[in-house]
This record gives C-alpha cells, structure tokens and sequence, in this order.
C-alpha cells in the first residue's frame, strides 16, 4: 500500500493538511532538539522515517547525526534523493521498525512521525523504540491523535473520513490507502493511553503536547537510568 502512493505521498501530506504538517515535524524538531543541547555529536534513530522528511529536518536543525529507518523500499529511495539533494549525508536503512537492528542503547533519542498506528504491536514498536535508546535518553512520538476542542472533532471527523479519501483517491490512484488512514487513527489509543503505555514499557517523565486543537500529538518519553541497587552499594563501601 505505502508502495503503491509512494511517488505522490509527500504532495498529498502538504496538500491534504494545508502544510500543516510540516509545522508539526517542525515542532517535533525542536522539542528533540531541546533535550539533546548536551551533546556535541547526538544520534537519533528516526523509525518509519517514510520519504524523510523528518529525518532531513532533524538533521538540518538538531545538529545530529540522523538513520532514517522504514520498511517500504520506494519511499527510502526517495528519502536518500531528497537529502542527496539537499546535500544532507543521512544514511536510510531498510529494516522492520518491531526489529530494528541496531544493539541497546545505541541512540541518544529516537522519532517516530505518523508510523506507530501503523505497526502490528504498538507494544513491540515501543519496547523497541525504547531499547535502542541510551539510558537518560527520549523517544518522542508524532502521530494523529483525538481532537480535544469541543465542536471541532465532528467537523475533522467529516473532513477526515469522508472527504480526505476522496481527494486521495483521486490524486494518489489508491483510494483503499486514504480509507485506511481514517481507520487506523480511530483505531489508534488517545492521548492519555498512549502516555500509559509508553510507562507500562518503561519510559518515565511521559508528557505529550497537543498540535492544532489534539488533531495531532507529540509524547515523549525518557529511559530509565540504571539504578545502583543498596547491595552493591553497601559492597562498594566495604571494599573501600
């Protein structure tokens, strides 16, 4: 399916949201940006990094070194045109994001922009977010969520299921692929469960910021650090 829109994903993203997602990676930069200001050289793992959009602008604005990761093969090739392009040495890897195949805590944090939704196990994505990440590390989520402003989440309903598949449809060739992204957000757990199940695979200091009346959202989470239990402690004390 991410196939088969592949070559018209990135029109129909600007077009379907009135560019307003790209203010939202945007934002997800610079919330990543803002917990990585003590590191000289950071690396971030962007996971369902799509046509990579939001591993260039984390590139170009974090002062990172960026791997985008995704499973879908046109969209990867389209991602490493754009940042030849843009003159952006990030490498995009191609790989299963509930696998990915980097050791533990080889990142300082890790993204995902619009793909956890479409994982098979939320859990497993998130435990893998998770593990690759350094202890003290974050991993931060963007994705559509439920819009909190009252009276506007009926009107984003109609718009959003009725006639956002049409125009897709249309312009993209695949209209099942924008029926499915209704579907697959409805389905997807709201702000507050989310945030529960980020705690429930070990992150702590979970917050999440609603974009554009909770149309959007941005969680984030932090790993554990490791705690020195008292046994060893006490241990330490003795053998000084």
């Amino acid at each position: 399916m991410f196939a088969s829109i592949a070559a018209r994903y990135d029109l129909l993203n600007h077009l379907l949201s009135a560019n307003v997602d790209q203010r939202w990676r945007r934002l997800l930069t610079e919330q990543v940006a803002a917990v990585l200001t003590d590191q000289s050289r950071p690396r971030v793992l962007d996971v369902a990094c799509g046509t990579g959009d939001s591993s260039l602008e984390l590139a170009r604005r974090c002062g990172a070194e960026v791997v985008g990761l995704d499973f879908c093969r046109p969209m990867l090739a389209i991602a490493k045109r754009k940042a030849e392009a843009a003159g952006l040495r990030v490498p995009f890897v191609e790989a299963d994001a509930l696998r990915l195949p980097f050791d533990d805590a080889t990142f300082d944090a890790t993204t995902i922009a619009f793909g956890l939704r479409n994982l098979a196990s939320l859990q497993t994505g998130l435990e893998e977010l998770r593990r690759v990440v350094r202890p003290g590390g974050a991993v931060f989520v963007l994705e559509f969520s439920h819009p909190v402003v009252p009276g506007f989440r009926p009107l984003f309903q109609f718009y959003f299921t009725r006639l956002l598949p049409r125009v897709g449809g249309w312009v993209s060739g695949n209209k099942g692929a924008y029926e499915y992204l209704p579907r697959s957000v409805q389905a997807f757990p709201d702000q507050r469960r989310l945030a529960e199940m980020m705690r429930e695979v070990g992150l702590e200091k979970v917050s999440y910021r609603n974009l554009t009346g909770g149309i959007a959202a941005i969680h984030m989470g932090v790993r554990t650090l490791p705690r020195t239990s008292s046994v060893a402690h006490d241990a330490r004390n003795l053998r000084s």
